[in-house]
């Protein structure tokens, strides 16, 4: 191994707002930022102790258009629930939106910047 995951970077144009839509989602707690959260975010524990999500500014960003192939999804997060229905409904309630696409056990999303991800359940 050469290496150990530290953290997954999302652009966004607002990383302080982007960053709390998914404290919220998925129960991570703030743990760094620059000096006024402008420029950049992170969610997660101490590095290397839990996977971390970090935001940082990028104003002209040109968001994913899923599925349009022409813009599309560049990554995306699988979200393990437990409840789809309740899930989905805090979802959207913190300003997720419905993608076309599901299967047997995954719905897919928009979180507020336009970067797709999943609700999955077993």
């Amino acid at each position: 191994m050469m290496g150990k995951l530290r953290s997954v970077a999302i652009d966004c144009p607002d990383p302080r707002a982007l960053a709390g839509f998914y404290a919220e989602l998925l129960g991570l707690p703030l743990v760094e930022e620059d000096s006024d959260g402008n420029e950049w975010v992170v969610l997660g524990g101490p590095v290397g102790q839990q996977p971390r999500l970090a935001f940082q500014q990028a104003p002209d960003l040109l968001p994913p258009a899923w599925p349009d192939p022409a813009r599309p999804q560049q990554f995306h997060l699988d979200v393990t629930v437990d409840d789809i229905e309740v899930a989905e409904k805090a979802a959207l309630a913190l300003g997720a939106r419905r993608l076309p696409g599901e299967g047997e056990g995954f719905r897919v999303y928009a979180d507020p910047v336009g970067h797709p991800f999943c609700l999955c359940w077993d």
